[in-house]
């Protein structure tokens, strides 16, 4: 018996998702380049990290009333929320500390290794099964982060790399969380509940980090909320028009900005080491969404069939 023919969203457009998640990874990737900068200038990791969260609460607010979407704010899952939070200060706190500790390539790639952990916390908390080709492209990733970190070698601290390999365990732990909130939630009411936990705890530590500013100090900060909160409203509009396998590709693009921002205001190209060690990483990661992606294909198919 045929399979009932596929009804797209109509919201369902590919092409347009494509360029919205590149615009996404865009803005996200120039909020790691500021706040390299400001960390410069002086200013505090808590005090970057409050800003970056605080900017988006009024930013998700005023979408949510320009789009209609107010009531889709409501939850009955606050502790839930309250918990992706702690998880999600957490990740931020490596993440930020990973792009201040690292230069921005090494920190980005350092980054992709998310789709690796998350393949060993599925076997680790979810019981899943994972076939070879999974578990191969795992041992791939991870080879090509110790071709990049080079322990013993001096070339960059050993530390950043183990607290960037943390970002992304933690990116990985917080997507499981997610994907449960996600059953109930909608996409904008998980980042602005993030945003607006988040904001007052980081605001408990503000009176023994903050310092005066300066316009430049005041800019950075600005352009650190502003991006970081574009990127997360980019990131939900991608998904409207298109799958999560479908553009997580385009997610390997900020390697392009990385490198570009590390030349253009650092004059640091990636050595020897990152070019090697870096597409291994990549390309574990396209493995691992490929074949979850076929993996995904084959249990609707499935589930059609009965």
């Amino acid at each position: 018996m045929p399979s009932a023919p596929h009804h797209h969203s109509p919201h369902h457009r590919p092409l347009l998702a494509l360029f919205v998640r590149l615009g996404a990874i865009a803005a996200l990737s120039t909020m790691a380049m500021l706040i390299k900068l400001a960390n410069a200038r002086g200013i505090h990791l808590l005090e970057i990290l409050f800003w970056r969260q605080f900017a988006s609460v009024p930013l998700l607010l005023g979408f949510a009333w320009a789009t209609g979407r107010l009531a889709t704010l409501k939850t009955h899952r606050h502790w839930t929320h309250a918990r992706r939070a702690v998880y999600g200060m957490i990740g931020m706190v490596c993440n930020f500390g990973a792009v201040i500790l690292l230069p921005l390539a090494e920190a980005t790639t350092m980054g992709f290794t998310a789709a690796i952990w998350a393949v060993i916390l599925s076997v680790v908390l979810l019981h899943d099964r994972v076939g070879p080709i999974r578990w191969a492209a795992v041992l791939l990733g991870f080879a090509g982060v110790l071709i990049i970190a080079q322990p013993g070698s001096g070339h960059f601290p050993l530390y950043g790399a183990l607290v960037a390999l943390a970002g992304a365990f933690m990116v990985a732990l917080i997507s499981i969380q997610v994907a449960d909130l996600a059953r109930t939630e909608q996409s904008l009411t998980i980042v602005f509940w993030f945003a607006a936990i988040s904001s007052p705890v980081l605001a408990l530590g503000l009176p023994f980090v903050m310092q005066p500013h300066d316009v430049t100090g005041w800019t950075l900060l600005a352009g650190i909320g502003l991006s970081g909160a574009a990127g997360q409203l980019l990131l939900t509009a991608a998904l409207r028009f298109g799958a999560v396998a479908s553009v997580i590709v385009m997610d390997y693009s900020s390697l392009f900005w990385a490198t570009l921002y590390g030349w253009l205001i650092w004059d640091q190209l990636p050595p020897t080491s990152t070019w090697i060690g870096a597409p291994l990483i990549v390309g574990a990661g396209l493995v691992i969404a490929w074949r979850e992606h076929r993996l995904h294909r084959a249990r609707q198919a499935a589930a059609a069939a009965i």
